[in-house]
């Protein structure tokens, strides 16, 4: 009933031994087949379909597209190896494509720091149609610039994962550590502290969420925290100061110090990290929080610094539901539990309900739309048997017969979907189901249909 979707095995990009194997464990506990099925298609698809292996001057060099986009995302490549992760030891081939990827992150970093997705051939001009004529500076080896506080925590998120999981300190060579600091000096400038920074960017586009505002967006109190011209879903901010992104880059920097004191042996580097990562919390928590008006305290999504604040989630991640799965905020933190509240209610306006299923959606697609990955996030940061076991049943039953996971679907008709070759949510899918096997493994004996 439930034919395999993934390519031939000798047409698959690259093959894992070890998430091999993770599929006939997790699969082997999953009473429900078509679960099973939607699992078995959906983990590997990042590697099946979107892996694109080569050597530069003798090491690894791993290029990852988003599926149906032939172009890498800083921040769609990283999460779509997560995955992988604490399977990375003792498998020699993820062992590669995991430096592969870190390599090339530093190398696209190196190349422009605000750019958010980068061509396969670093010397060639963007082939993507809606970025060719933007009004920005594009770099041969970019193929769009929109500037993202995200996509360099998740360069950062992603080497310093591996490390952890891995023990492995061939990766952080002078490449690298030239691109952590470049990082880190682009944070910095995008406080702007004495000026906007040398990113501008604008758009002809009948979309307001393609272009910012004389090319860097509204005014802003200088207040500590970092400006962003574009969201993870790559829409533009209402507001300059992101805060799901400014938590993100506390944490991540925060790591970077870790890592930079362990395996750099730099503790000078180290404290300037970590000394940012303060900056920009406080900056957060006196900026960054505010009254719903039932009266809840909750994060802002964005705000001026001038004491306007946007109240809405985005499905893509980081988001506010996001904050516990990125490890940003401690998931029993009482102000992201109020927030995570109101983000899955109609006090986001951004939250839709209807026959097919609930969740958050976002302007990129447009009101109606529920993200899977919202579902997804959702679960991952719960605690009750309940919602885990009802986001499986609805990710099961809005596939519409593809056996793959989308970017987004009608509320009411899950047949009505937006890319049905999206890797990162088919492999934050994955990452759930081996999450409840490994913690809540009766979840999978049920039935869900």
């Amino acid at each position: 009933m439930f034919p395999s979707q993934r390519p031939a095995p000798a047409a698959r990009r690259f093959v894992s031994p070890a998430v091999e194997t993770e599929l006939v464990r997790v699969s082997a506990l999953i009473a429900d087949p078509e679960l099973a099925w939607l699992f078995q298609n959906c983990l590997p698809n990042t590697l099946d379909t979107t892996v694109f292996m080569g050597e530069v001057s003798g090491e690894p060099d791993a290029f990852v597209i988003t599926g149906d986009i032939p172009c890498l995302w800083l921040r769609d490549s990283a999460a779509q190896l997560r995955p992988y992760l604490p399977l990375v030891r003792g498998d020699a081939q993820l062992t590669l494509l995991f430096r592969g990827l870190i390599a090339r992150h530093a190398r696209c970093v190196l190349i422009d720091p605000y750019a958010n997705a980068f061509m396969r051939d670093p010397a060639a001009m963007s082939n993507l149609d809606w970025s060719k004529i933007d009004r920005t500076e594009m770099k041969p080896g970019v193929a769009e610039r929109k500037w993202e506080v995200d996509s360099l925590c998740y360069v950062l998120r992603l080497a310093c994962d591996y490390w952890q999981a891995s023990g492995d300190a061939a990766p952080f060579d002078a490449t690298w550590v030239s691109a952590a600091k470049t990082i880190v000096a682009t944070f910095k400038a995008q406080q702007r502290r004495t000026s906007p920074g040398p990113y501008r960017f604008q758009r002809r586009s009948d979309q307001p969420t393609e272009t910012t505002l004389a090319g860097i967006g509204v005014p802003t109190r200088k207040t500590g925290l970092i400006h962003s011209a574009f969201r993870p879903s790559d829409d533009a901010c209402t507001f300059p100061c992101n805060i799901p992104g400014n938590l993100f880059a506390v944490a991540t920097l925060r790591e970077l110090a870790a890592l930079s004191e362990a395996v750099l042996h730099d503790a000078a580097f180290a404290a300037e990290a970590r000394a940012l990562a303060d900056e920009v919390e406080a900056a957060v928590y006196q900026h960054g929080t505010m009254t719903l008006p039932d009266g809840r305290q909750v994060f802002a999504y964005e705000t001026d610094g001038y004491g306007n604040h946007l109240f809405m989630d985005d499905a893509n991640v980081p988001s506010l539901l996001g904050l516990a799965y990125l490890r940003c905020i401690r998931a029993d933190n009482p102000l992201w539990r109020a927030t995570a509240d109101a983000v899955w209610s109609d006090a986001n306006p951004w939250f839709f309900s209807g026959k097919a299923a609930a969740g958050v959606g976002g302007p990129h697609i447009g009101e109606r739309q529920v993200w899977p990955m919202s579902i997804i996030v959702h679960a991952m940061s719960s605690e009750d048997d309940a919602v885990i076991a009802g986001a499986l049943k609805t990710l099961r039953a809005t596939h519409a017969g593809t056996g793959f996971i989308h970017e987004a679907f009608d509320q009411d008709d899950p047949a009505r979907f937006t890319r049905k070759w999206f890797a990162w949510v088919n492999g934050l899918f994955g990452e759930l189901v081996v999450k409840v096997a490994n913690e809540r493994p009766h979840l999978l004996a049920a039935s869900y249909g």
